[in-house]
Parts: C-alpha cells; structure tokens; sequence
C-alpha cells in the first residue's frame, strides 16, 4: 500500500513534466481531445487545455506504458473496480485537483480527465455517475479507482471490489457533449451487449510481453443523458462478441505476444484467430540478439489510427502497433 501510495503521489509530477519531451511517434490524442473541448468555466474541476496536453500523453508506471485515447459516448467497458480513500486524501490527483474521497471521482488509466462515467455493480445492480480526475488503478484487472463516497453508493466499500461495467456519458465534466465522438451503429442493427473475457497466453523464457489480457467491448449507440438509479434488481445476463474490422492489404499490424517457444505462438494465434475472425492473424519467427522468437501479429490494418483504434477498443492493453 505504501508504494503504491508514493506511485500515486509522484503520478502527478510525472505527467506534468512530460511536456518536456516531444517527438513522440505515438499519436498524441490531446489535439483530437481540443476538438471538443469546452472550457465550463466551473471553479471546482480543474479543465484546462494545458492539463488536457499533458495528460494525454503515454506514460509509464511499473515498467508498463499507457496510451490515454478518446472513447466514443457511449462506449462500454467491464472489469473490476476498487477504491482508495484515507491514504490520499487531500494530495494531489493527476489532473492537479485536490483529492476529496466525498467527491464523486474516480482514477481511470487512459480515459481524458473529466471524462463522465456511469459505473453499475453487476453485483447488486446500483449504479453512479463520477468524473475522472487521477490515474489508477495500477493493479492487474482493475480498470477504475473510484472515491470513497462513489464506492459507498454502490455498496462496495466492504468488499473492496467490485464487478462494474462503466458508460462513457461525455467529456469535460458535463453529460452534453454535441462535439463529442459517437459511435453510430446501422438503423436495424440491435444495441449490443459487453463481456469481459480473460486469455492468458503460455508464458514463455524470459519474455515480459506475453502475458495479455484481452477485454472484448462492443460499442453501444448513441445514449442520452442518463437517469441515475440505484436499483437493486439483478444485473442483466450478457453475451460474449468482439468488434472486428474487415481484412484489408493494410500495412499496420498489432503485436499480441512473443514467445520463445513455438507452441506459445501457435495457441495464441489460434486464440486471437478464433477471436477476431474477420482479421488475419499469423506468427512470425525472429531473432533478436542472438535468440528466437516467434511473434503473433493481428495484420492488415490501413493506418496506425484504424490499429490503434482497435486495439483501445479491444482493451489490448499490451500490445503493440507496428509498421
């Protein structure tokens, strides 16, 4: 706890200086942030374009790089959340804020700052609305850290975790985004559902990057401005589905895994095959100082924005666009 703790504190300090350094090769999601940016002129939230650069910029905490991105209003994602409270209170959050565990916040690792959620406990059915405003949570399979107060509201805070599936409802601290990117599905397409799903890929010798969790999210259509319940009822039963784009003679493609044994390469290529079907997946053998590897690459994407894009969506958190 008290690692993390520090990690959290020095977060902050981290990601403000990354303006510093510039070349990346990474898009830089902050410009297409500004697209509908709005300065709400609310005193209580720190929403600046300033704050807004440099908090979209990749990062790295433990070894592991992170590429905030914009996800379309709307978007679902699913997994596990948790909260923090006492230890920070009143430090600082990512976005420069003061931390209140009785605010309705929350840390997310790659949505922008002010990004409004709903969060709905598929255990018990209550849901919330909170804004992120810090980075978190570092643990594996965590994908929020909500406040205190938010994880009372969901009666969670006992536990410490929970099963969530969040919303992406709009930007800037405000649910009316006309701006903002939707995701528009075909007239007689039915709403789909969203389910998580773990792979672990065989661990081979020596290689950091195989291990990959994969979370499949179909993005939903167009939502209006939620009515906030703290219903009871059971969650709703939901289906597995994975978004795929058609196979095209792209030159982009995502690294999923390297392995030092053949036999690791080949179950995850069959993995990811059967999971994207619509896209090629195939294996490569390499040598990189002196050792073989074998790579797994989902191919034939049109530019590093269609690959990147599919990755988010994808919640390929580890993998790697190449070119």
């Amino acid at each position: 706890m008290k690692l993390i703790n520090n990690m959290r504190i020095s977060l902050f300090l981290v990601i403000m200086s990354l303006f510093l350094f510039t070349g990346c090769s990474q898009k830089n999601y902050s410009d297409d942030y500004m697209k509908f940016y709005k300065d709400t002129k609310n005193s209580k939230i720190n929403n600046s374009k300033e704050m807004h650069r440099y908090t979209m910029r990749p990062y790295s905490v433990f070894g592991i790089k992170y590429y905030p991105f914009i996800a379309n209003i709307g978007d679902r994602f699913e997994g596990i959340a948790s909260w923090y409270g006492p230890d920070f209170h009143t430090k600082k959050t990512s976005n420069g804020e003061v931390y209140n565990m009785y605010d309705m916040t929350a840390a997310h690792k790659t949505l922008p700052m002010n990004t409004v959620l709903k969060v709905e406990n598929l255990d018990n059915g209550k849901s919330i609305v909170v804004r992120v405003n810090d980075r978190g949570p570092f643990v594996k399979g965590r994908i929020i850290d909500l406040s205190n107060k938010a994880a009372n509201e969901i009666d969670m805070v006992r536990r410490g975790t929970a099963n969530v599936k969040i919303t992406v409802l709009g930007y800037n601290g405000e649910i009316e985004n006309k701006d903002a990117p939707y995701t528009e599905l075909a007239q007689n397409e039915v709403k789909p559902t969203v389910q998580t799903e773990n792979i672990d890929v065989l661990e081979p010798l020596d290689i950091k990057e195989d291990k990959i969790t994969t979370t499949n999210v179909i993005i939903p259509s167009k939502v209006g401005t939620p009515v906030v319940t703290k219903s009871t009822t059971k969650a709703p039963v939901v289906t597995t589905k994975t978004k795929s784009i058609p196979v095209s003679n792209g030159i982009y493609s995502i690294q999923v895994g390297a392995f030092s044994k053949i036999e690791g390469a080949q179950k995850t290529k069959s993995d990811y095959q059967r999971k994207f079907s619509s896209n090629k997946v195939e294996s490569e053998k390499v040598f990189v100082n002196g050792k073989t590897l074998y790579k797994v690459f989902i191919k034939g994407f049109r530019s590093y924005d269609e690959a990147q894009r599919f990755k988010n969506i994808n919640g390929l958190t580890n993998a790697m666009v190449i070119k």
